[in-house]
């Protein structure tokens, strides 16, 4: 008796559903919006041969990498909201050369890890609901005049983010 009861329990948890609902998928994630003034998460485009594309994979450095995020528009200052319920766990530091946009935090939230970069975040841990403030876009014209300001989003895992968008 005591197998058959653990063979059903071990059927109910490996299951597509759980208790009569779809487990939750990464795939099913979608981002709230990002940036104050960009409701839509509207993506960065090419900004020609000098910054190249937002999205992701787009070749970098005469080809030599790829961009491992995207890109979503938002301008500098612009207030960055969490995508969803998120917890903070660090900041994080895209280039570590102290620019004036050497900066960003690592979330989780929804099954899925995360980092935002080009921002000046309001904390660097702790837990944020769905369309509160993270920070403040910080200037990225100072540091690639032309360009189209905007938050860079990337996956822990470096895979590409343009699922949930």
């Amino acid at each position: 008796m005591k197998t058959a009861i653990l063979l059903v329990a071990l059927t109910v948890l490996s299951a597509d559903h759980v208790c009569g609902q779809p487990k939750s998928s990464k795939k099913e994630v979608k981002f709230g919006a990002l940036c104050s003034g960009n409701p839509s998460n509207r993506k960065r485009e090419c900004d020609g041969a000098r910054y190249g594309c937002g999205h992701f994979g787009a070749s970098r450095d005469g080809g030599k990498s790829k961009h491992k995020g995207l890109d979503i528009v938002c301008a500098d200052g612009d207030t960055v909201n969490a995508p969803f319920d998120v917890k903070i766990t660090r900041r994080a530091i895209p280039y570590g050369n102290g620019n004036a946009i050497d900066n960003g935090v690592k979330l989780e939230g929804e099954g899925l890890c995360f980092k935002l970069f080009y921002l000046k975040p309001d904390k660097s841990s702790g837990e944020v609901k769905k369309g509160q403030p993270i920070g403040k876009l910080l200037p990225m014209q100072s540091v690639y005049p032309g360009i189209t300001s905007h938050v860079h989003v990337q996956m822990c895992d470096e895979s590409d983010p343009t699922q949930h968008f």
